[in-house]
């Protein structure tokens, strides 16, 4: 009885481990909602750079 408690402990420890690990989203992130948009280039004056869009444009933000 107590092997079965102990394996049902440790089993809650590895899924729950487990549940930390994703895959990252990659290098690029979303744009185009919310105040974001896409840009060719460096971003306009008075809006902040977020990241790269999947088409390799400047993700920019409105301020």
């Amino acid at each position: 009885m107590k092997i079965l408690s102990f394996l049902f402990a440790l089993l809650l420890v590895v899924f729950h481990g487990a549940a930390g690990f994703v895959k990252s989203p990659g290098p690029f992130i979303r744009c185009g909602y919310r105040g974001t948009f896409c840009f060719p280039g460096a971003c306009p004056r008075g809006n902040t750079h977020l990241g790269i869009c999947r088409s390799g444009q400047s993700c920019c933000k409105w301020l």
